[in-house]
């Protein structure tokens, strides 16, 4: 336990220290790094990999290391459990509004199902033509990290580590260093494509390149007024802190969902047991939800205090999966890994914009389109801080269908993320593709449906 302990002193110590970085040094500002990247990338600096191997210097004991790759997997259970909670998709009252969350959300299916296919058939070519040694499930990290981020990257290694693949902390590391890449890249491109579009006459507010807020940089107000609130205090401190209340419902869920599957494989009851414990976790919180909203208890949880503790637990498990990120086994992948970054970037970009420009001509059609990029390169809040860049007052409907469109992706994801898994371990790298191009095509009909389905109303 004083490990743990230690652990999360650590990565106080990481967090706080990139915290300080990102405010004082300015290239960090301008591409919008996390405070918790940069505190990941101090903490493998200082790891064995690093001044470890090369200056034989020690800041921790290795045994730190293992526990740490560990880490993430184990807050990826309770951030995607805490998903279901407070999810309300009745916020679109109005037939049009109804149209646009659903086409948003098929985009953004349709470029997880291609990230997925793109990455899987990288992998075919790699080791059916290049010969390379790639390991049978090499190809799903471009997702997870595109779209899912560091902290899904997690979400790998406990799915492989479930399975007992021993290559479970080699995909994990992949998975974060395709995540850097995208968050990196998906920021400086958006603001790329941004002034632009700007330039052309592409965006509907904003006339000409804006100056981003320097707080927007920096990363914080000074200005208390301008400070927002956690959220809203729904208990009263004199039964039970608000925060505390929040968490205990998601680590119940969670504690609730280890002893389902405990049961599940003591009984060997075929397929459930090859589940991992967070897709219990998700169901099991959409059954907890349903019975808060039937008994009218809804006003007990507020959305904005569950996404603060999701998102702190995000934190650490960034700085945790980039500290323990294995550089050397990573390197050997370098060449594949390069490939699939480079055109996962082209093909994203190119399916977001042709969509996004067919189907919302004349109705926000690029402010659609780089909030759709920023979360299939980096993670939600970098979709959401390219379209305030375009959007500064978010005047327009796009926040709101953007948010409901990535809510879809975001329940549905991980369970496709463990198919395929399961898949291209069984079947090898095609099935998958396959499975994803199939996927698409009932999409693309799903949109040209629904299209047309509003367009005579």
């Amino acid at each position: 336990m004083n490990i743990i302990f230690y652990l999360i002193c650590y990565l106080s110590f990481l967090m706080l220290l990139g915290v300080f970085i990102r405010s004082k040094i300015k290239i960090f500002q301008e591409l919008f790094i996390p405070a918790s990247v940069i505190g990941g990338i101090i903490g493998l600096i200082l790891g064995p990999e690093i001044l470890g191997y090369y200056f034989n210097i020690e800041f921790f004991p290795k045994l730190w290391l293992k526990e740490l790759a560990l880490l993430p997997g184990i807050l990826i259970i309770p951030i995607l459990a805490s998903i279901p909670l407070g999810l309300n998709f009745k916020n679109k009252n109005n037939k049009s509004g109804l149209r646009d969350v659903s086409i948003m959300g098929a985009i953004m299916f349709i470029v997880t199902f291609s990230q997925i296919a793109l990455g899987y058939i990288i992998n075919f070519i790699f080791k059916n033509i290049f010969n390379y040694n790639i390991y049978p499930t090499f190809g799903i990290e471009l997702n997870t990290g595109f779209a899912g981020g560091h902290g899904t990257a997690g979400m790998i290694g406990r799915i492989l580590k479930d399975m007992n693949m021993e290559y479970w902390e080699l995909a994990q590391g992949i998975a974060t260093t395709i995540a850097t890449f995208g968050l990196i890249g998906g920021i400086t491109l958006g603001i790329f494509l941004i002034n632009r579009a700007s330039r052309n006459g592409e965006t509907t507010l904003l006339s000409k390149p804006s100056l981003i807020p320097m707080e927007l940089k920096r990363g914080y107000h000074t200005d208390i007024e301008k400070q927002s609130s956690l959220g809203r205090e729904t208990m009263l401190s004199s039964s039970v802190d608000t925060l505390a209340f929040h968490i205990s419902i998601i680590f119940v869920v969670c504690g609730a969902s280890y002893i389902i599957l405990n049961f599940i494989k003591l009984h060997k009851i075929p397929v459930l047991s090859s589940f991992s414990v967070w897709a219990f976790a998700m169901v099991l919180m959409f059954l907890v939800w349903k019975i808060i909203k039937f008994l009218k208890l809804e006003w007990c949880i507020d959305v904005k205090v569950k996404s603060k503790i999701s998102s702190s637990l995000t934190e650490f498990a960034v700085v945790a999966a980039i500290t323990t990120m294995p550089l050397k086994a990573i390197f050997s992948y370098i060449f594949p890994i390069g490939v699939m970054i480079l055109f996962g970037f082209i093909f994203t970009w190119t399916i977001i914009r042709f969509l996004s420009y067919k189907y919302f001509k004349n109705n926000y059609a690029f402010e659609r389109a780089i909030a759709m990029l920023g979360t299939s390169l980096g993670v939600f809040l970098t979709g959401l801080l390219l379209l305030r860049i375009c959007d500064p007052d978010f005047s327009s409907p796009v926040l709101g269908d953007y948010s409901l469109g990535f809510s879809l992706t975001a329940l549905m994801g991980p369970v496709l993320m463990i198919t395929c898994i399961g898949l291209s371990i069984q079947y090898g790298a095609l099935i998958p593709v396959f499975l994803n191009l199939f996927l698409i095509v009932i999409t693309v009909i799903f949109i040209k449906i629904i299209s047309y389905k509003f367009s005579i109303i």
